[in-house]
């Protein structure tokens, strides 16, 4: 909404340029009222992605990526113990916790799951690079979700959540990197963290072309996994802290 009426009164300097800086503000002072009173706030703010982005939908969406995350990280370290070494390994089980904390806070602030039945293509299992790179990529587009998710609940004046989804994005970055680490690639290779789309509805959409299906099959080959069963067993290692979000 700010970010709509920025737009309009920029126009109005532009537009007044030649007038003096009191008269602008005459202007725009006049034009704020204008809009106000003929009720074009909500046309102006539907005019930026935020018209999708509403913070309902964004919970939704990422507690629903939190249940796919917890289950990948937690499967993941299962099936593959033997071919991770030790340090990558513990730190696919402390993402499992932390993606299952994630999950725990999301839902408690309103996060609605669409399932909790998620299908995994059994190439992620695999092998070992198949399960880190497949964290790299989860986990980019976990960033750019969380980033649009701190953008909206800003927008909402909603500034606890916009945190929390703020500092979810800096453990997801972390993954990112350490998994990127255990490829033998530049784990800190971002200067900005990469924002290449803007609506949370494609996040959805990127997962499911990577093979995951929610609470349907891919056309990948692979196996459904229950969110409240794989829970059960994530590990919880004790190097994990700051648990609790402020």
């Amino acid at each position: 909404m700010a970010e709509a009426l920025n737009i309009a009164y920029d126009a109005i300097d532009r537009e007044h340029a030649g007038e003096s800086a009191t008269t602008r503000r005459k202007l725009v002072v006049g034009a704020a009222g204008a809009i106000g009173s003929m009720g074009l706030l909500g046309v102006l703010g539907d005019t930026d992605a935020f018209a999708k982005n509403d913070p309902k939908t964004i919970l939704s969406i990422a507690a629903t990526a939190e249940v796919l995350a917890t289950i990948v990280n937690t499967v993941g370290a299962e099936r593959l113990a033997g071919q991770l070494d030790p340090v990558t390994l513990l730190n696919i089980q402390a993402a499992a916790r932390e993606e299952l904390i994630h999950y725990d806070v999301l839902t408690s602030i309103g996060g609605k799951t669409v399932t909790k039945k998620i299908w995994v293509p059994d190439a992620v299992f695999a092998s070992k690079e198949g399960l880190l790179n497949t964290l790299v990529t989860g986990d980019q587009i976990f960033i750019n979700a969380y980033l649009i998710g701190t953008t909206a609940f800003a927008k909402a004046g909603q500034a606890k959540n916009a945190r929390f989804t703020g500092e979810f994005m800096g453990a997801e970055a972390v993954h990112r990197a350490l998994a990127l680490q255990s490829l033998g690639k530049l784990g800190n290779d971002r200067v900005f963290m990469r924002y290449s789309f803007s609506k949370i509805e494609s996040a959805v959409t990127m997962l499911e072309k990577a093979g995951f299906g929610f609470g349907k099959k891919s056309d990948a080959p692979g196996a459904f996994y229950n969110f409240n069963e794989v829970r059960k067993r994530t590990p919880n290692p004790a190097g994990v802290n700051t648990r609790k979000p402020r």
